[in-house]
This record gives C-alpha cells, sequence and structure tokens, in this order.
C-alpha cells in the first residue's frame, strides 16, 4: 500500500511538471511533501504609453587651430555663447553639465611620410536637461547659430522625468495579468488557486535617443528645426508565486 502511494504521487508530480513545462515561463510547482506550501509560479506584464517631457541634449564644440591656444580661445568663446543661448532659452545653471573637455594633436598621414603634425584640436562638451519639451528645437536652433561653423550636436534623447504614475498603471496591469494566467493554470490543474505567496518586480522606463552629427551656422536663417518627441512605453513585470488551496 506504501508503494502504491508513492508511486501516485510521484505520477502526480511528473503530470503538474509535464503541464508547466507546456506553459512556457508559467509553471506548476509542488513542494516537498513534509512541506504545506504549494505554489503556481507565473510572470505578468505590464505595458503603458506615456509623451516624454524632457529632451536631453549632448551639444558641443571642437576647434582646430595651429597652437593649442588658439584652439583653446575659439573653443572657449563659442561655447559661452553656446552656453548663453542655452540659458537665454530659459535651461536652468543645474540643467546644464560640462561632460567632456580633450585637447589633442592633429596630424596629417601623407603617403610614404612621416606623420605631419598640422594643429591641435579642443573639445567641449556639455550635456543639458531642456524641461520645457516643446522648447527643444528653439534651443537647438539658437545653438546652432551661436555656435558657428564648429559647434556639435551629438544626440538628442527623450525620456520622462517622474515616471511614478505610468510605473502605478503599468504594476497593476502585470499583477492583473499575472493573476489571470495563474487562474488558467489552476483551472487546468483542477485546483483552487490562492493569495499571492511572493512577488518580485522588474521596471523598464526607457530613453529614447535620437543621434545627430555635427551641425553649422546657416539653421538661424533656415526654417524651425523639426523634432518630434513620440512615445515611451513604461513596462513592469512581474514573477509572482500563488498559494494552492
Amino acid at each position: 500500500m506504501k508503494k502504491s502511494i508513492a508511486a501516485l504521487i510521484l505520477l502526480s508530480l511528473a503530470a503538474l511538471a509535464l503541464l508547466g513545462s507546456a506553459c512556457g515561463s508559467e509553471k506548476v510547482t509542488l513542494a516537498a511533501q513534509d512541506n504545506n506550501t504549494q505554489g503556481i509560479t507565473v510572470s505578468g506584464e505590464g505595458k503603458v504609453s506615456g509623451t516624454p517631457d524632457v529632451a536631453v541634449l549632448s551639444l558641443g564644440v571642437s576647434s582646430v587651430k595651429p597652437t593649442v591656444k588658439e584652439a583653446r580661445d575659439d573653443a572657449a568663446g563659442t561655447m559661452q555663447n553656446v552656453i548663453n543661448a542655452i540659458k537665454g532659452d530659459g535651461v536652468a545653471d543645474k540643467d546644464v553639465q560640462t561632460t567632456q573637455y580633450n585637447i589633442s594633436p592633429e596630424y596629417d598621414y601623407p603617403p610614404n611620410a612621416s606623420p605631419k603634425l598640422t594643429g591641435y584640436r579642443v573639445t567641449n562638451t556639455v550635456t543639458i536637461k531642456v524641461r520645457d519639451v516643446n522648447t527643444t528645437s528653439q534651443v537647438l536652433d539658437d545653438v546652432t547659430a551661436a555656435g558657428g561653423d564648429i559647434v556639435q550636436v551629438q544626440g538628442i534623447t527623450f525620456t520622462i522625468d517622474n515616471p511614478e504614475t505610468l510605473q502605478d498603471q503599468a504594476r497593476g496591469d502585470a499583477v492583473t495579468d499575472a493573476k489571470a494566467r495563474a487562474q488558467r493554470i489552476a483551472d487546468s490543474a483542477g485546483v483552487t488557486l490562492g493569495a499571492p505567496i511572493s512577488i518580485s518586480e522588474g521596471t523598464n522606463v526607457p530613453a529614447v535617443p535620437v543621434f545627430a552629427g555635427a551641425a553649422n551656422g546657416s539653421a538661424a536663417v533656415a526654417p524651425s528645426t523639426p523634432i518630434e518627441t513620440g512615445q515611451l512605453d513604461v513596462d513592469i513585470t512581474v514573477q509572482v508565486v500563488f498559494a494552492i488551496q
């Protein structure tokens, strides 16, 4: 009799394991016989779209001159013009940060000859946050005009400054999704779904980069630069273990 009971338990466990493998990441797990905890482990996903409200711009100047002093002076004066333009468009001091400053020699590499020093390059890059995303186009145009031919617009990233409300909505959707998955498994297995035993969460608030190359001062007399923010998805994934009653 004891051998028959043991065999029946093993068959039950095998059947439940087979059901779990057929459901991908959703699986039914039964604890050891001397442990009262039984559960269904599932994952759920919630996704909510929102409009970006912050643009992060990487801007710089790069000057090549015969001497370090000439290149430094040119880059410094031009970058100051760029910063003045940025702040004139309402960007706060706290949202402007220098991220790169580099001085390097420039060489010409003629064929079958030794490299020849031609000058020095000074590069100065700042990252700024434009919190009024609707002014991004104006900021870019003003920076381009202020920096002239040595200005660089290296990239734009759109993000959501305070995604908590969207995260809460996505989190609720993820838990609802997980519970629905668990309920379907419980119904298929002929068991009653209980309360959650454990919940773990993963969050993703992506930023969308828009890459750009060097610009020049012609935009000052050209039409305004078109900038489209699009939408960002806030993703929440949860893994939940539900008890089996």
